[in-house]
């Protein structure tokens, strides 16, 4: 087997000050302690991410209630008539931001005069 080798711009010396003053040990234990009172449910809210969840957006009702065929409303998305046809048909699923930005459509139908080609 093979060793992985890394290359970088950065010279030894750059890369010893980057982490010069920093104590990998504690810095991996704090990390360590901060996954477990986030499991336990005791951490202090900034020092978790939280990950919002996703709307749910049914693609066919939203493209539907705009008036808009398959083709327009993948030109207003800035994808392809068949990528929306495939979400439609439950083939695929929106990306996290093309469904980000149908679910801020259907809040707002004013969007779509933004969103249309010129």
């Amino acid at each position: 087997m093979s060793e992985t080798e890394f290359s970088t711009s950065f010279s030894d010396a750059e890369i010893n000050k980057n982490f010069e003053n920093t104590d990998f040990f504690s810095e991996l234990m704090g990390g360590l302690e901060e996954a477990l009172a986030y499991e336990k449910g005791t951490a202090r809210a900034e020092t978790i991410v939280r990950k919002r969840s996703l709307p749910d957006v049914n693609v066919s009702e939203v493209r539907k209630s705009l008036s808009l065929t398959q083709k327009a409303f993948a030109a207003v998305l800035g994808v392809s008539s068949r990528t929306v046809e495939a979400w439609e048909c439950g083939k695929t699923t929106p990306t996290p931001t093309a469904k980000k930005l149908i679910y801020l459509i259907s809040q707002d139908h004013s969007l779509i005069q933004k969103l249309l080609p010129q």
